[in-house]
């Protein structure tokens, strides 16, 4: 593990692996450099790349600085793009994808951008995140209700059936949601209305790809099209995998051929 200070003094961590040119990953909700896809997707990806892997502020072994804001995320992002030498590709999953557009929107150097499953609400019928989450994650936090933050998010924010979460309170993951939720707040403030913001994304002039999972729902593969219909440079893919997730052996030979031609 490695840790460079962002520029308003919190400590972000890092793991980098691999050679070449090099790709930041940018985790979702929950997880991690240690906890989601990205343990997995490091090792086969960095067989081609250096694979910068991080911990978003608040989140593992980074540290967090108040008050927060989106900016601090970019920056934190800008420092990593440091360690690479000036210039990275990206690749951001689900809220972290959205980061990801705000850093290429921000014009910061990036070669290729690359996002997953978006997740901006294109449809008010079906999900309307509540315009006030940010601001009740806040408070369940300062009140050390992590619990209680990871089900509301869950359940308000992404809109999961109750099922769904009642089977997640079962398993290991659970816990590490639980170790993570400070930063709900954070990837609030990211998502901030859910709407599409079409503006920032037609400013956006570099190379981007926008994928989908096969598997996923029409409210998660429709945002995805719609970001690729708006960037002005950019293509979209549908891959095989499950819900909200690509495994390795798919993701990974379609972003080799984009960050490589």
């Amino acid at each position: 593990m490695n840790t460079i200070i962002s520029k308003d003094g919190t400590k972000i961590a890092y793991n980098k692996n691999g050679t070449g040119p090099t790709v930041i990953l940018v985790d979702g909700a929950f997880c991690s450099k240690d906890f989601g896809p990205t343990p997995k997707l490091v090792p086969v990806l960095a067989n081609y790349f250096t694979v910068i892997s991080y911990d978003r502020r608040a989140r593992g072994d980074s540290g967090d600085t108040q008050p927060y804001s989106v900016q601090r995320e970019i920056e934190d992002i800008e420092a990593l793009i440091n360690v690479a030498g000036g210039t990275a590709h990206l690749f951001g999953v689900s809220s972290g994808a959205v980061l990801a557009l705000k850093v290429a929107a921000g014009g910061l150097p990036i070669g290729k951008l690359v996002v997953f499953e978006p997740p901006y609400n294109t449809d008010g019928r079906r999900r309307k995140p509540l315009p006030d989450a940010e601001l009740q994650l806040k408070q369940m936090i300062a009140k050390g209700r992590k619990k209680d933050a990871v089900n509301f998010y869950l359940r308000k924010v992404i809109g999961l059936p109750s099922i769904v979460t009642f089977i997640l309170r079962l398993t290991p993951n659970w816990s590490k949601m639980i170790g993570n939720a400070n930063s709900l707040p954070y990837d609030a403030a990211v998502m901030g209305n859910f709407i599409l913001p079409n503006e920032m994304l037609a400013s956006i002039k570099i190379p981007a790809m926008v994928i989908a999972s096969a598997k996923s729902p029409e409210s998660l593969k429709n945002p995805a099209q719609l970001v690729a219909q708006t960037i002005p440079n950019s293509q979209q893919r549908i891959l095989k995998g499950q819900v909200h997730n690509v495994p390795p052996q798919h993701l990974v030979p379609v972003l080799v051929d984009f960050y490589n031609n």
